[in-house]
């Protein structure tokens, strides 16, 4: 019996821990009880230090989308977007988390006696009860709730009309729920958790779409201080230009062959360049603090000072090997872009909510069946209701114990069987109903949303490919006006050695072509931001650069 009894206590013990993956574990306690760390530690910029060339930092475009996506503050904040659907997994999974309770009480009570019969034996009644339990239950994902549970109590009193005096008494109950209709089955009962796992796929979907943009904007500051150091050069080229002319008019006035009149227009032109080189210089350092930023450079006290360095080719080589299809580029992004996926992602959670309120709708038929096996010891009085029997001699008492209580237990002699239905039929349930009706709403709603989104990303896709080819003609057009600027230089050169043209058109001819060659190198640069768009626009960006989110 005893061996009986100590194996079945080990095999419901392993069974009530086998699923509780943390609490055996010693760190268990401490991980629970320590206190909460609210301090947060934020990384220092990373790798900046390792494009440090000759005091200056020396970027090209790959390296600086690498500092992008290591220390941009923005896509930090994105990449924290997925803890929250990712816990709301783990909590849609502790629907099947296992549950133990354990629980103890003690209860001492005095009391006056009621009866005539109380009085001739003791003035006063003295009683103390000390139940205690222990459980364990668990609801499995097809709806099944089991449950075990070892209960027992130790009372005694101080009168002699208890047959067990003190009197240990113990319990095991097994029990079994089973949906039947409603909530019925793996799936049904798996919905919150797969609408969780969708959720988080959109998340991932809105993410990848928020790195998209933010991976656009670094690019494009990236463009724009080369587009700002080009025309810092022009300007400065310009007012060189101007200083030039000055000083040949002035040396004209200074021969007096010019007015002193003719002298404030060459000034004039000298201070107006002074201005535009002025104002390129601000628009270039501002350019460059939003670069600094989009690198984390500006986090850092050693490496924010530094000149930038930008290494990247703005020409692209010809512009008319980049040839895109609008209709590709349109298929393309509807099986690329993150928006459309996560948009069609949406309908497979409304789905799965329209079976969650079908399931609502649904009666609620249980069965469940309960085992309890009973035990029962202490010190026995046998046959009396005294401490004297009919002869005037004392009862001798049978000594017992909790082994006697846990032994009728174990031993599953003294059992109690009972199984049953429950049914809950909803004769009107508008609350299931109402639920219903808006998961169908909820659904023709993302329904039109990705009709919409498709619409939007093909509107966006032509104009991305429309602007793209404007602007190859326009950097056609502009290599084509450098062209004709280069020989207008070369000629009034040729004409001035001749003495046929005055060193003012030469100057002028440089001054052209200078702002030829700004036009060239803008356009340059539009092309590249134009075929930027077109790749954020498909979702193609991030596999292009090189780009893994992580």
């Amino acid at each position: 019996m005893l061996l009986r009894t100590l194996i079945t206590g080990i095999l419901l013990t392993a069974g009530a821990f086998a699923q509780l993956s943390s609490f055996p574990k010693p760190s268990y306690f401490r991980e629970t009880f320590q206190r909460t760390q609210t301090r947060v530690q934020l990384r220092d910029p990373v790798k900046l230090k390792d494009f440090v060339v000759d005091g200056k930092l020396e970027l090209s475009l790959k390296h600086f989308l690498e500092l992008v996506m290591a220390n941009n503050t923005d896509i930090a904040i994105q990449l924290l977007t997925l803890e929250v659907p990712r816990n709301a997994i783990q909590m849609a999974l502790g629907a099947w988390d296992p549950r133990a309770r354990a629980s103890f009480s003690t209860t001492r009570s005095t009391s006056l006696p009621s009866s005539a019969l109380d009085s001739r034996t003791t003035s006063e009644s003295k009683s103390l009860s000390q139940p205690y339990s222990l459980s364990y239950s668990q609801t499995l994902d097809t709806g099944t709730n089991y449950a075990v549970t070892f209960s027992g109590a130790k009372s005694s009193t101080n009168n002699g009309f208890n047959f067990y005096n003190p009197s240990l008494t113990s319990g095991l109950n097994f029990s079994v729920t089973q949906p039947l209709i409603q909530n019925r089955g793996a799936y049904v009962n798996r919905i919150p958790l797969m609408s969780a796992q969708s959720s988080y796929k959109i998340s991932e979907f809105s993410l990848t779409s928020q790195i998209l943009g933010l991976v656009n904007t670094a690019e494009n500051a990236y463009w724009n201080v080369i587009s700002a150091r080009e025309t810092l050069a022009v300007q400065e080229k310009a007012r060189d230009v101007a200083a030039e002319y000055l000083k040949y008019m002035q040396q004209q006035l200074d021969l007096g062959a010019l007015s002193p009149l003719d002298i404030f227009n060459p000034k004039q032109r000298l201070a107006a360049a002074e201005v535009s080189v002025s104002q390129a210089k601000f628009n270039l350092l501002q350019a460059e603090d939003t670069l600094r930023h989009q690198i984390g450079v500006d986090l850092d006290p050693q490496v924010r000072t530094l000149p930038i360095v930008l290494t990247e080719s703005v020409d692209l080589g010809p512009a008319a090997n980049i040839t895109v299809d609008r209709e590709q580029e349109v298929e393309k992004a509807l099986n690329l872009n993150p928006t459309i996926k996560a948009n069609a992602q949406k309908l497979d959670v409304d789905d799965l909510g329209i079976q969650s309120a079908k399931n609502g709708l649904l009666p609620n038929l249980s069965f469940n069946a309960q085992y309890t096996a009973n035990g029962r010891g202490g010190v026995y009085y046998p046959g009396s209701s005294g401490l004297i029997d009919s002869t005037g001699s004392s009862i001798v008492a049978v000594p017992g114990g909790i082994a006697d209580a846990l032994g009728q237990m174990f031993g599953f002699g003294y059992p109690t069987y009972q199984a049953g239905l429950v049914l809950t039929l909803p004769i009107r349930s508008r609350a299931a109903s109402a639920t219903m009706a808006n998961a169908v709403v909820q659904k023709k709603s993302d329904a039109l949303a990705l009709r919409n989104a498709q619409q939007n990303i093909r509107l966006n896709i032509l104009t991305a490919v429309t602007s793209l080819e404007g602007a190859k003609e326009q950097l056609k057009l502009a290599i084509i006006q450098k062209d004709f600027a280069d020989k207008n230089l070369d000629a009034e050169n040729q004409k001035y050695k001749l003495g046929t043209e005055t060193n003012q058109n030469v100057l002028q001819a440089q001054a052209d072509l200078a702002t030829a060659e700004l036009s060239v190198v803008n356009n340059q640069i539009a092309v590249r931001t134009r075929l930027l768009n077109l790749l954020t626009q498909t979702g193609e960006l991030l596999d292009d650069r090189g780009i893994v989110i992580r």
